[in-house]
């Protein structure tokens, strides 16, 4: 087995053995509170995505597309009057694929680099980009590997729900992004990511992974160019009135 397949494989039965229960699908429930938040611009950044050798094969439109739902999904129901922009730069993935034994099945997994914005003052709340690895969620179906068990689709629709989700569970441990004075500061530390070796035998560092051309739009005055790593918010367009 090569060297990243074990380390996939590893990372996935440790995950999975972590995970008690499965996660339920969340999204009828009331939004969990952030305040008087509501979603700005909701940007997903492929331009670096890397796939995993062995992994099913996804276009970087795809990817963006799910991702980009998965996000307005879950903060679009939020009726707040501040608005936060999203950048979520797409860095790695692996979807097991099909006719795996059991006995080597690994679970699909994501890598993402996420910043969010207070829109209001055109600041950066996170002082670093957040990295965040999701794995699929335990179940009957991953257990025996879900390169099996469900379609490529399926499988990045799993991972960008669950993607999201962690997303808001960040946001949830940064209370004071969602005040009237919303505060810069990070209560958490970055995920590990099992899909560094390959993304640095393909030449492409986590940092990296997280900078791409489109998301240098328009860096807000008060922050270098350099330094705006994953994305900068446009300027709010005007409402056009309904006919």
């Amino acid at each position: 087995m090569p060297k990243l397949s074990r380390i996939l494989l590893i990372a996935g039965l440790a995950a999975g053995l972590a995970a008690c229960s499965i996660k339920k699908n969340d999204l009828a429930d009331p939004p969990v509170p952030l305040g008087d938040f509501v979603l700005g611009h909701n940007i997903v950044i492929p331009d670096n995505l890397e796939m995993v050798p062995l992994s099913r094969e996804a276009s970087k439109e795809e990817w963006k597309e799910v991702m980009t739902k998965a996000m307005e999904d879950r903060f679009g129901r939020y009726e707040g009057t501040r608005m936060y922009d999203f950048g979520v730069a797409l860095n790695a993935y692996a979807l097991a694929p099909p006719g795996v034994p059991v006995v080597a099945a690994p679970k699909s997994v994501l890598v993402i680099t996420v910043n969010i914005w207070d829109d209001a003052t055109q600041t950066r709340l996170n002082p670093k980009p957040k990295q965040l690895t999701i794995f699929e969620d335990l179940s009957a179906d991953t257990v025996i590997g879900s390169g099996i068990t469900r379609n490529k689709r399926k499988q990045m629709e799993t991972l960008s729900y669950l993607a999201v989700q962690k997303i808001q569970d960040w946001l949830v441990r940064n209370p004071q992004w969602f005040t009237d004075n919303p505060q810069v500061g990070d209560n958490t530390e970055n995920d590990p990511n099992p899909l560094a070796p390959f993304m640095a035998q393909a030449g492409v560092t986590p940092e990296e992974a997280a900078a791409s051309p489109s998301a240098q739009i328009a860096p807000p005055a008060a922050v270098p160019a350099t330094e705006a790593i994953a994305v900068a918010p446009i300027a709010a367009t005007p409402a056009v009135p309904a006919n």
